[in-house]
């Protein structure tokens, strides 16, 4: 069986992690598996590196980060290579660009567009573990890039889908997907399996335990996922297509804390300003999340809508630029409100979550300014102060 193996950044923190990752690594492959590990950088290092950086240049440019950046891979890998060579195992590392991996040219943010694969099955033919460096990648002018934080994820389900792999671990530092992050909610369960679309959601919404790329990759090419602890011997949680029981009508509660919302009042109200507003920030490149619109009065109207808090600024300055073209009264900005969702395949087939969701948050008192929702979604925008008592309320609602 071949299998494609992820362990993130706190899986490979130091050298007693190392080992003990080395010692999973080394039972799969005592057991007869084909084996293609890919590693992220130890613990802290990118944030390290970053700091770095900043000292010298505070607006380095993105190709020459990408360039830091990567080193930090090819230090987890051959640091691995060294364990596993000291139990007498057969080990070849590679870097993305000796794969090779190719991507895109949107530095810190590439997108992966071809895996070669004759390298990597030639080392696989002669039995060698293949420990291949994660989140980095080569673009056409053999430039190395980065695929964005988390961007690990990413590089082992593609490896996975390239190389027809039958399984796909990811292993972290929690046992595998939980009902809400158990590091606040105590009384969070490991789900044993999840759907794709579900796992999708929560990573988009929130919950740290994939990169949100990386399930849209499994999605697309059948790719079977397995989240687990590196840490903790245990079986995980299975990220497939169709789960076979609805055990609970939702799967999980997510927080996010990277949103900022943005209200412009007094618009004109008039046909194509809602076109003009939302032009003006996709030209800024900046995703808009949650929208919501008021009811015109007095030939004007307002609107609010969600963009990361990072692009914030960016948004306000762009939409101030065009004010006598948009025509609208004030614009103001808070970065002080969290998204807390819930998601669940259930919904599509069950009523009354919404009313269950906001007689929670009314129980403890927790206000809600924006509602969004989806099929299998449900997202509320509440103050940040209020995120965490929300999320241990909707929780305790829904799974008791």
């Amino acid at each position: 069986m071949l299998i494609v193996q992820k362990y993130g950044g706190s899986s490979v923190a130091d050298a007693t992690c190392i080992k003990r990752v080395a010692g999973i690594i080394a039972e799969r492959y005592s057991e007869g598996h084909d084996l293609v590990v890919v590693l992220s950088a130890q613990g802290d290092t990118t944030d390290d590196l970053i700091e770095k950086a900043a000292e010298l240049n505070p607006n380095p440019t993105r190709r020459e980060m990408d360039v830091l950046l990567s080193t930090g891979e090819q230090i987890s890998i051959a640091l691995m290579a060294m364990a596993l060579e000291s139990m007498g195992l057969p080990v070849v590392t590679l870097t993305a660009w000796q794969v090779p991996i190719r991507t895109s040219s949107d530095y810190s943010a590439a997108r992966i567009k071809k895996i070669e694969t004759e390298r990597l099955r030639n080392e696989l033919d002669k039995r060698r573990i293949v420990i291949v460096a994660g989140f980095q990648g080569l673009n056409k002018n053999d430039d190395i890039t980065t695929l964005g934080r988390g961007g690990s994820d990413t590089t082992a389900v593609a490896l996975a889908a390239a190389l027809h792999a039958d399984l796909c671990q990811i292993f972290t530092d929690v046992e595998g997907v939980y009902s809400a992050d158990p590091r606040k909610v105590k009384s969070a369960r490991k789900l044993d399996e999840i759907t794709y679309d579900e796992m999708l959601e929560l990573a988009s919404l929130g919950a740290q335990v994939l990169h949100n790329r990386s399930v849209e990759l499994a999605k697309r090419y059948g790719v079977n996922l397995e989240v687990l602890s590196s840490f903790v011997r245990a079986s995980g949680t299975i990220v497939k297509e169709v789960t076979k029981l609805e055990t609970s009508k939702i799967s999980g509660v997510a927080k996010d804390n990277n949103v900022a919302r943005i209200a412009i009042l007094g618009l004109r109200d008039e046909p194509g300003i809602a076109f003009k507003v939302f032009r003006v920030v996709s030209s800024a490149k900046i995703n808009v999340d949650i929208i919501l619109q008021s009811i015109g009065r007095e030939s004007t109207k307002d609107i609010s809508f969600t963009v990361p808090s990072a692009d914030m600024d960016t948004a306000v300055k762009a939409l101030e630029a065009q004010r006598d073209a948009l025509g609208f009264a004030s614009i103001s900005a808070d970065a002080s409100v969290s998204k807390v969702s819930i998601v669940g395949a259930g919904m599509m087939s069950a009523t009354g979550i919404a009313t269950l969701m906001f007689e929670a948050l009314y129980d403890a008192k927790v206000n809600i300014s924006m509602i969004s929702t989806s099929e299998i979604k449900i997202s509320v925008l509440v103050n940040e102060s209020d995120a965490d008592r929300a999320i241990q309320a909707i929780h305790d609602k829904f799974f008791g």
